[in-house]
Parts: C-alpha cells; structure tokens; sequence
C-alpha cells in the first residue's frame, strides 16, 4: 500500500550498496525539502520522543492526508522526507492502516538508525497516525 513516492525511494535504495550512500541520499532528500515556516514551529507541531527538535505540520485536504515537517538534523530532516514520501496524497482513512514499520524496513532504517533515532522515527509514526485517525 505504498505510494509511489515511496516506492522510488525503495528503488533507489536497491541501487546503493553502501549504507553510507543510503544515509547521503536520506539525507539529501531532506536537503532538497522546503523548510518549515518558522510560524508552524510551535509546541502543537513538535513532536516529543525525539533527540533532536521535531516539527510535523498535518494537513487533510478534501480526505486527502499530507504534512509537511522539519527538524535540526539533517539526517531526521530525511527521514521526514521519507515519510512523506509514504504518508502524503493517501486518503486520510487509511493512513493509520499503513505498516509503516514493515515499509521502512524494505529500506534497512531500522539496522541502521541509532536507538534514539529509531525511537524518534517511532514518535513521529505514532504523531501522524494519531493525527490522521482523529480526522478520519
């Protein structure tokens, strides 16, 4: 149930042998996403549960989910860029239905990803569940 976003990602991935070239294009895709205004970078839109300072800014369109997001480090401004790959243009009632555990483990994350990391990732999955399940 992966967008196709996604599945760029993981087809991307299948391209890069050296897990230090996953984390540059992780990386780089956060690179290349616009920042979050510095309005929507208030206490609703942080997400707690993460080592380094984590905004998620949802927004549900005509039933359709999206957020946009940022953070201080470069390597969790990638990883929001790739749930968003995963996440936005989905009907908002199924997001809460998508393995996003499952999907980010096609990509090796979760072997890579420090214990605070993992954990922040797990904070923001459960940010945009939550957000989503209220709407729908």
């Amino acid at each position: 149930m992966a967008t196709d976003a996604f599945e760029e990602i993981v087809a991307d991935f299948e391209f890069l042998d050296e897990w230090e070239d996953r984390y540059r294009y992780v990386i780089d895709r956060g690179k290349a996403m616009e920042p979050l205004e510095d309005a929507l970078k208030v206490p609703s839109t942080k997400v707690d549960g993460c080592a380094s300072q984590v905004w998620l800014h949802p927004r549900i369109e005509s039933g359709v989910f999206s957020f946009d997001g940022d953070s201080d480090a470069m390597i969790v401004r990638g990883l929001i860029a790739v749930l968003r790959a995963l996440y936005n243009g989905l009907p908002v009632t199924e997001v809460p239905g998508v393995d996003a555990g499952g999907e980010l483990a096609r990509l090796g994350l979760n072997d890579h990803l420090s214990s605070q990391r993992s954990n922040g990732l797990r904070a923001m999955i459960e940010r945009i569940r939550s957000v989503a399940a209220e709407a729908a």
